[in-house]
């Protein structure tokens, strides 16, 4: 079943509330693209998705279960999360970097691999297009080459949910394809695939689902005809929006700020 829910989430920052009152479900199978302009509370919410941070009021469910009550070896096989700009604090390879991704599964940098979990890490680092950056230390990559990497550690753990936030931010067009192509395979061997975007034209066209946060609520949810609406976003973003259809998938333009 793998459904992660969201009941009654608000959560705060200091004295700033962030989220209010959210309510949300997301499926096995689909990917979810949750957009909004800064400050909107796509990286609390994913956080929260995580496990990682406690809900001023509220809880978020992974089948039924809250899951700030599944123990922590057992959630991090179950639900994996590449934060924001991720790095390392040390001069790993992109291989022992994305073995990290088999922690939750018993691996050890100290020793050599199991079958399963050198094919698992073989076959990650081969889908974001890594065989070359496989035995460079990752302080020696740029931006993009390390977020490759660490969607590679985030794919390896071959988890039930997999959330991602703005994983494409610092690569080129070509590998932005790629990862939101790899993020769609996530959802078709049967995971929940949760990913927040700042890029319209892609959440329009790789996400089965768009969720609009603005100002801490769900402005507009559904799919990139309904979230994607120019009354929805427009409000949202502050910004006037064109659109054209490209394959028949709409591809919103920031196009004007109001006088």
């Amino acid at each position: 079943m793998n459904m992660l829910a969201v009941r009654g989430l608000s959560c705060r920052w200091g004295e700033r509330p962030v989220l209010n009152g959210i309510d949300l479900t997301f499926a096995a199978g689909e990917v979810t693209a949750l957009v909004g302009p800064n400050g909107a509370g796509k990286t609390t919410l994913l956080r929260h998705l995580a496990g990682l941070d406690t809900p001023a009021a509220g809880r978020i469910e992974l089948d039924g279960r809250a899951i700030a009550g599944i123990a922590r070896t057992d959630r991090a096989r179950l639900v994996t999360y590449l934060p924001q700009g991720a790095s390392a604090f040390w001069p790993l390879t992109g291989r022992d970097l994305t073995v990290l991704g088999r922690l939750p599964h018993g691996a050890d940098l100290t020793r050599p691999l199991s079958a399963a979990d050198a094919e698992a890490v073989a076959r990650a680092i081969e889908r974001v297009g890594g065989v070359g950056l496989a035995d460079r230390p990752i302080d020696s990559m740029s931006q993009g080459e390390r977020a490759r990497m660490m969607l590679a550690r985030t794919l390896t753990t071959v988890a039930e949910v997999v959330l991602a936030d703005e994983p494409v931010a610092n690569l080129d067009p070509a590998y932005a394809l790629d990862a939101m192509s790899v993020l769609r395979a996530e959802a078709a061997r049967g995971a929940c695939v949760v990913v927040s975007l700042h890029d319209l034209g892609l959440a329009a066209r790789f996400a089965d689902r768009i969720v609009v946060l603005a100002e801490g609520r769900v402005a507009a949810d559904g799919n990139a005809a309904v979230a994607l609406r120019h009354e929805v976003i427009d409000a949202a973003y502050g910004v006037g929006f064109r659109s054209v259809v490209v394959d028949g998938v709409v591809q919103p333009v920031a196009w004007s700020r109001p006088a």
